[in-house]
């Protein structure tokens, strides 16, 4: 864990910053490292004794920690300098810095110096005051580079905690002759004077800030190795080159363009390479745009505004055939008749979906009720009855009089409906076996069934069947006789043998 000064110091030295970065340090923008081995609960006798310290400007160093101190990350400690004692911060301990020293390729030999203390309110002050100089010191050495005309841009100065020795950073393309420089640095400071040459990266890793992405800086944070960025990674991810966009802080290609350029060359061995434009009889198409994980390719006539998009496998089989000196008629089909087969089919298609709309949006039909009867059952004959009193009295209306009138018969019941075929059996009978005038009609044959009614004064009979057989007319041409057309039925009041209520 990077530590702050400021807030250490107004803290009781705990390390870390109390104001998350508003005391305004270098220091307090630094990302925090995790030992994610700390809860494994390794063995003190197998716990690793090198311990990884973090200086200003994200440089980091290892330690041998021979004292077994007992530190924890954030703890500010005194390290063994040449010519001198430095103070830093804890940032890793355990198995972790193993790993990290055979990643960096550091040798765990007698090379490596030791971890004198845990350092004191005493060390953090004197510290304190030495790095209280590094501002003004910058400002006066960067007058003096002006004064000398020496090529070089001064980045950063760095007071060790002792106040005997500075280090002063810089970049330049060319190699300078600082000697003057150093002696004028010496006599007017009072200090020994170290001049160490970095790299731009190196520079904005120093300086610290953060990236498009919202992050912190990786050169600043966690990036040790800088790889070379050449704009070939851009080309393959299909990225505008753009030096505004593809620059870092530091002037130079953006490391992040290396992280994911093993993915693009991956799934870019299945892109053709399409070297010159493809050959149709509607003209040459160019290639325009290429989509790499969705193996679409676009091309355009003529360099027209229009774009059409094919798949990768369309493009080989394309070029495929301009080598063998064979013009397709476009980019989607090779012959002209191909594209009625692809209308006819698009036709299809449009008629499945208008079937499918048509019958998702029919009305649909109701069903009716199957517990209806149970509910709301018949009425019966003398409820029947019962309405047809009723109505007669609330509405006694001439035409409803004659109309009950016909449907009653002499007892009072409704007329009950019989099968044509029992009904033409009847009036059989009736014509074969008429009674005689005054006697009375015989009985049927059989249970509970009732004689034949007695004709209704002032009603004429029912024509039998044999009168309702269409009749020759006169002339003899055949054609049947027309319906005679009888007048209307006068009201002839109550029938006298009825029961019901007049």
């Amino acid at each position: 864990m990077s530590g702050c000064t400021t807030c250490s110091t107004s803290s009781g030295g705990t390390g870390g910053c109390q104001n998350n970065g508003s005391c305004g340090t270098s220091d307090c923008n630094k990302m925090n490292s995790f030992d994610w081995l700390s809860h494994m609960g390794i063995p003190e006798v197998d716990t690793f004794d090198i311990v990884e310290i973090k200086f200003k400007g994200g440089r980091k160093e290892y330690y041998r920690n021979v004292d077994y101190l007992p530190l924890t990350t954030g703890d500010p400690v005194v390290v063994d300098v040449p010519n001198g004692h430095h103070i830093g911060y804890v940032s890793l301990q355990g198995e972790l810095v193993r790993l990290q020293m055979q990643k960096r390729k550091i040798k765990n030999d007698d090379e490596i110096l030791r971890i004198y203390r845990i350092a004191t309110e005493k060390d953090l002050e004197k510290w304190q005051e030495a790095k209280n100089r590094e501002i003004p010191t910058l400002y006066r050495c960067k007058q003096i580079v002006d004064e000398l005309g020496l090529k070089m841009k001064m980045s950063d100065i760095e007071y060790q905690s002792d106040n005997s020795k500075a280090t002063f950073y810089y970049s330049a393309d060319d190699r300078v002759d600082f000697r003057e420089l150093i002696k004028v640095l010496a006599g007017e400071f009072r200090i020994r004077v170290e001049m160490r040459q970095i790299s731009l990266r190196q520079e904005a890793g120093r300086i610290g800030g953060l990236g498009v992405c919202g992050r912190e800086l990786c050169c600043s944070t966690w990036l040790v190795d800088f790889k070379n960025v050449s704009t070939s990674a851009a080309r393959y991810q299909n990225l505008s080159l753009n030096p505004g966009k593809l620059s870092g802080q530091c002037g130079r290609l953006k490391c992040c363009l290396n992280y994911e350029l093993d993915t693009y060359m991956d799934a870019i061995k299945d892109i053709p390479q399409v070297e010159r434009p493809l050959m149709t009889e509607a003209g040459p198409a160019k290639l325009q745009k290429t989509d790499i994980f969705r193996k679409m390719m676009w091309f355009s006539y003529n360099n027209e505004n229009d774009w059409h998009s094919i798949t990768c496998d369309r493009v080989n089989e394309i070029l495929q055939l301009n080598a063998k000196g064979v013009k397709v008629y476009n980019l989607q089909v090779n012959e002209a008749s191909d594209i009625e087969d692809l209308a006819a089919k698009s036709t299809r298609e449009l008629e499945l979906l208008d079937k499918k709309f048509a019958s998702s949006n029919a009305p649909k039909k109701k069903r009716k009720p199957r517990n209806k009867n149970r509910n709301n059952p018949k009425p019966s004959n003398s409820q029947r009855t019962e309405d047809a009193n009723t109505s007669q009295r609330v509405n006694p209306a001439p035409k409803q009089e004659n109309t009950t009138q016909q449907n009653q018969n002499p007892s009072g019941e409704p007329r009950r409906k019989k099968n044509r075929n029992n009904r033409n059996k009847n009036r059989n009978q009736q014509n074969t076996t008429a009674p005689a005038q005054g006697t009375n009609p015989p009985k049927r044959q059989g249970g509970n069934k009732t004689a034949p009614k007695p004709p209704v004064e002032g009603k004429k009979p029912k024509p039998t069947p044999e009168a309702k057989k269409p009749q020759q007319n006169p002339k003899g041409e055949g054609k049947p006789a027309g319906k005679k057309k009888f007048p209307p039925r006068k009201n002839q009041g109550p029938n006298p043998n009825s029961s019901g209520n007049e």
